[in-house]
Formats: structure tokens, C-alpha cells, sequence
């Protein structure tokens, strides 16, 4: 049966160009008011003025859900996240308000090392279990789609582990869930002094296993001084290309290594973080359809200076947002916190970040044929808003003020 969502003060459509919003696109919504949207089998069917979709022939005979005043928008693509761990890094945050440092941390056994002993640690299921109890966050804040990370692994058996859990949980659903290989994430301590050799292990091992398997559909690696260089991202490039996984970049992020210019020239889906980023970088990625996926988040928590989002945005970037969601550096899954921050400290508009958090968000996973638009044959993933003016959901932070989730048609969180 098909499904009427009807009353919306105000729908956003985001229905626009088939590529990553940039230029003129970059905020522009596609506001209805009284809008409403006619769902079947789990895919828009039509979605625009009241009028004009209850004219379409099935509409008469499907289900009505009424959003009640309500603004009503594309479910959160949230491009960038690493949910698969067994606790948060308590220690690390106590350090790092203590004046300690990135890699103060990493010398004092916390960081991402710490993360990856109680990984390795850590059953497959007892991994599923803790990312099922997370999924339900992310819908409960509008989140619809992920991009889930291993990478607290950093070995095969672990690394696959992680991926298999990533692939339970996105079975079972409702979250749907976009798995991405970290291997190069951080040389394992057992490994320490041999990174090319745990490069070769990423490049031989890690990447056709998790191909072969499926579970994985991009490569993506810490292209960061001490962590990983230039050589190694066009070595774990060369060997995803060749496996059939896409290429998404942890870039500029500490430090400015080059490594946006080289991941544009090897096609990577997404660029993220962009810290350091120059504008020589903003020229690049401008020219390009990798979308630069920002996390201002991190820098929130971290309290760092934020990534140039303006800049790539008035060059004409396509700016994807993503929470960096994380034990250790961003403990956040609510997408409109990231948007507040977004127009608060980096000066995006509430359209702009909107575009980021829905259309671009689901280019950066490499799903912007099916995802982040309610336009006719794409995925039926809405969010029902507790407000009557969109320009609310970046300008209240701080509470819970989505009404439902609905995933495929159906509504999987709600509040009442």
C-alpha cells in the first residue's frame, strides 16, 4: 500500500542537478509549503504541493500520516563516522583538557591505540550489539543513512571483524549503513617502525579480503605526518581501484601534506576534515566533483580552528557535513548540531547546510543517485521536524526536536 504524508508546513525537497550541489545550488532547498509526499514500496513516488500530489492517481487509496504543521525534510546522510568501538576515551578527554596534545595522547598509550586494544579484545557480536544500541541514536536525530569506518582494528582478523559487525547491524537495519575499510589508520604498536611493511599488509591483505567479501565499499586512510604519507595513499588508492571499492581521504587535518591535490587527481568520492587546507586546495577541489566533507564537530570538541568552509563554498566546492562521530575526539551523532555549528562558526547558511547534510552528505557516500532528495524513484527516507520553519533545525541545539524518523517508508523512531 502506497503512503501519504501529508500537512507539512514546510517540505524540502532538495530536487536539483544530479551532481554535488555547488555555485548557485549550494542552498538552495526546494521549499513547498503545505507540502506533501506520496510514497510506494519504499521510494518516492511524487513529493511537491499538496494539490498536486493528491492528484496523482495513487493517492486516494494510500495510508495518510499526517506531520501535523510540521517542517518535513530528506532523512541526514552522515558521510563520515567511526561507531564501531567498545568505549569512549574518558582518559583521553581529561588529558586533552589538561593541555595534552594529538600525539601526547598517542605517547601515553590513548589515541586510536587505545580504542584498538579494547577492539581487539571485543567479540564480533558484542561489537554488533554496541553499534545496534548507536544506530538507534543517529535515527532518533534524523540520521537515515551512515558511513560506517573500521579502522580500531589494525590488523586483517580485526579489521575484518569490525566490517562484519559493521555488516550484521546494517542487515538487520533499519539504519542503512555504508561500510568504509580504515585499515591505514595507525601503525599497530607491534608494527611500530614498519609502516611500509603494514602498508604492503593493507594493500595485499586487507583490501581483497574485504572486497572478496563484501564488506566494504570504500578505502580510506590517515593521510597525516607520522600516520601515512602521499606514497602510501596512492599505494592503498591503486589497491582499492583494483579490488572495485571507492576512495575516501582523511586529508589535511593536522597538518598540510598534499594530500587533497593527489586525492582529487585519484578521483576520491570525498575529501574530509580540510583543516589546513590552502587555497591552492580550495582552487583543486573546486574544480573537481570530490566533495569536501567537513566535520566541524571535532574541531568543537577538540576546540581547534575550524576547516575554511566558506572559502570552498564561495570558490565552488560542493561541502558535504558529517559528525566524525568517534570514541575519542567527537562523541556526537546529531546531525543538527553539526549543522549549528556549521552556521554559527564557520558562517554556512541554514540552506547551505542543509545541502550538506542531505544531497552533498549522500554524494560523499557515493549514494547521490538514490539518497539525500525526495524526488521521484529515490530512497523514501524522511524526517518529520518539531518546527514549523526548516531555518529551526540549525538554530535550536541541545534537545531532542525530531518528531519521526521514517526509513524506506516506514517510520522507525519517534517521539510520541
Amino acid at each position: 500500500m502506497a503512503t501519504l504524508v501529508l500537512n507539512a508546513s514546510q517540505l524540502l525537497t532538495m530536487a536539483g542537478s544530479d551532481g554535488p550541489r555547488a555555485g548557485r545550488e549550494k542552498g538552495a532547498v526546494s521549499l513547498f509549503r503545505d507540502g506533501a509526499v506520496l510514497i510506494e514500496d519504499g521510494r518516492i513516488v511524487t513529493a511537491g504541493p499538496r494539490d498536486v500530489v493528491l492528484a496523482h492517481p495513487l493517492a486516494s487509496g494510500a495510508r495518510r500520516l499526517s506531520a501535523e504543521g510540521r517542517v518535513v525534510t530528506p532523512g541526514f546522510v552522515d558521510a563520515h563516522t567511526h561507531p564501531v568501538f567498545t568505549a569512549p576515551r574518558l582518559d583521553d578527554f581529561e588529558a586533552r583538557v589538561g593541555g595534552a596534545g594529538y600525539r601526547d595522547l598517542a605517547a601515553r598509550g590513548g589515541g586510536i591505540l587505545w580504542t584498538v586494544n579494547g577492539v581487539r579484545g571485543a567479540s564480533e557480536a558484542d561489537l554488533a550489539a554496541g553499534l545496534s544500541r548507536r544506530a538507534f541514536d543517529f535515527l532518533a536525530c534524523g540520521t537515515t543513512t551512515l558511513e560506517a569506518k573500521s579502522g580500531y582494528g589494525l590488523d586483517l582478523d580485526n579489521e575484518l571483524k569490525l566490517l562484519r559487525a559493521i555488516r550484521t547491524v546494517a542487515a538487520r537495519g533499519p539504519l542503512e549503513i555504508v561500510p568504509t575499510l580504515l585499515g591505514a589508520h595507525a601503525v599497530p604498536p607491534e608494527m611500530k617502525g614498519r609502516k611500509d611493511e603494514y602498508v604492503a599488509r593493507v594493500c595485499s591483505e586487507m583490501i581483497p579480503r574485504a572486497a572478496a567479501e563484501g564488506l566494504a565499499r570504500f578505502v580510506d586512510l590517515f593521510c597525516e605526518d607520522g600516520y601515512f604519507d602521499l606514497a602510501d595513499l596512492a599505494k592503498i588508492a591503486s589497491a582499492g581501484a583494483s579490488a572495485g571499492l571507492g576512495l575516501k581521504v582523511h586529508s589535511e587535518q593536522l597538518t598540510r601534506m598534499g594530500s587533497l591535490s593527489s586525492a582529487v587527481k585519484l578521483h576520491a568520492v570525498s575529501v574530509d576534515h580540510l583543516d589546513h587546507a590552502n587555497e591552492d586546495d580550495v582552487s583543486v577541489l573546486a574544480a573537481s566533483r570530490t566533495v569536501a566533507c567537513l566535520v566541524p564537530g571535532s574541531n568543537y570538541f577538540l576546540g581547534k580552528p575550524y576547516p575554511p568552509a566558506r572559502r570552498l563554498l564561495d570558490a565552488g566546492a560542493a561541502v558535504a557535513l558529517a559528525t566524525d562521530f568517534n570514541p575519542g575526539t567527537c562523541p556526537c551523532w546529531d546531525m543538527r548540531a553539526i549543522m549549528s555549528i556549521a552556521c554559527t562558526q564557520m558562517k554556512m547558511t541554514p540552506g547551505e547546510a542543509m545541502v550538506a547534510a542531505t544531497v552533498n552528505g549522500a554524494h560523499a557516500a557515493g549514494l547521490g543517485k538514490t539518497h539525500g532528495t525526495l524526488e521521484p524513484g529515490k530512497a523514501a527516507d524522511l524526517v518529520c521536524h518539531d518546527a514549523e520553519d526548516w531555518r529551526e533545525i540549525a538554530y535550536y541545539f541541545g534537545a531532542p526536536r525530531t518528531r519521526w524518523t521514517m526509513k524506506r517508508g516506514e517510520v522507525v523512531a519517534s517521539l510520541s
